[in-house]
């Protein structure tokens, strides 16, 4: 926690001494925040493609939402719950959106469009599994 408190301290204080202050955020720009939240944390909880961060500190498979946090105690495992918990790791991916927005905006900007544009892509794709599913069971059922 103290980590976490330290780092946007860090942050604040870095974007006061450039003189970057948050310029008037709409909700627009919270609801792409959001998004690319969402995408940031599941891309680092759950993705094969980020597995060799969460593999240090896992019992067995890093891949997927089944992977579980070593049970060691100590640091390795506090790492292991962390990379593990998109909730948790949410909190720190938009902490560090929110840090690159305002010390580096072009960049921010864009990091966090991408990435938003990829959280909704995701979402997209889930509704239409979804609804193609319902439909074809609707169709077999008639």
């Amino acid at each position: 926690m103290a980590t976490f408190v330290g780092g946007v301290a860090l942050s604040g204080a870095a974007a006061s001494r450039r003189g970057r202050h948050p310029r008037n955020q709409t909700w627009f720009d919270l609801a792409a925040l959001a998004l690319a939240t969402f995408k940031a944390a599941r891309t680092l909880a759950t993705d094969e493609v980020t597995s060799f961060i969460r593999e240090p500190f896992v019992e067995g498979q890093a891949v997927g939402e089944d992977s579980r946090p070593l049970q060691t105690g100590g640091f390795r495992q506090a790492a292991g719950e962390l990379v593990t918990c998109s909730r948790c790791v949410g909190t720190w991916a938009a902490a560090g959106l929110v840090g690159t927005d305002i010390l580096a905006p072009r960049f921010g900007r864009t990091l966090i469009w991408s990435l938003a544009i990829g959280g909704a892509n995701d979402w997209l794709q889930a509704g239409f599994v979804a609804l193609t599913g319902f439909a074809n069971r609707a169709q077999r059922s008639s």
